[in-house]
């Protein structure tokens, strides 16, 4: 069945020179003068990079289909992380590669969104936001300033955040995973 750019969607995993694009936005445009085209913003499954492409309307396409599960993450091993299929039981493993910087939020049970083609993990989305314990901190020392100060802080996983100075020991943050920002503490 040939499919065409008329069936886009967001979401749609487009084989594009060899390179797998999945399809961030789409815009179906029919100008006044000249034939109708789709603007689109897709991102590179593997590299992350983002673009904006033009197709020509009602031309043909190579779209490939991307398995997304949910897994939970168990443990690392050498330059992969496990993550725990929960349905099967099957351990997967998961080149460090595909998570990136993210990684310094991943905790032991984090259930994150690993795509899949042909059997190889392809992305692995944490969650928006996850919640975290407090290790290290220094206490917080109001002072003369106009706007509300910040400090350095360390989580459970090792990884160095900026929370607010009322922030101690022990207390659970909420940090989103995007950015590494402190959102709010968890009760």
């Amino acid at each position: 069945m040939a499919q065409t750019t008329n069936d886009i969607k967001n979401g749609s995993v487009l084989n594009l020179d060899g390179q797998l694009w999945t399809v961030m936005k789409f815009q179906h445009v029919k100008p006044g003068k000249g034939p109708a085209f789709v603007r689109t913003t897709i991102k590179n499954v593997l590299s992350g990079k983002i673009v904006d492409k033009t197709f020509n309307a009602g031309m043909k396409m190579e779209f490939e289909t991307v398995d997304n599960r949910t897994l939970q993450y168990s443990y690392e091993d050498g330059d992969n992380f496990v993550f725990m299929d929960m349905t099967t039981y099957d351990q997967i493993m998961v080149p460090k590669t595909l998570v990136g910087d993210k990684a310094k939020f991943l905790l032991e049970g984090t259930d994150c969104l690993v795509s899949f083609h042909d059997g190889t993990p392809l992305n692995v989305d944490l969650p928006g936001s996850v919640v975290l314990t407090i290790t290290h901190t220094e206490p917080g020392l109001q002072g003369n300033r106009s706007n509300a100060g910040t400090k350095p802080a360390t989580v459970e996983t090792g990884a160095e955040i900026q929370v607010p100075l009322f922030i101690n020991e022990g207390d659970r943050v909420k940090i989103n995973t995007e950015d590494g920002s402190y959102t709010g503490r968890e009760n």
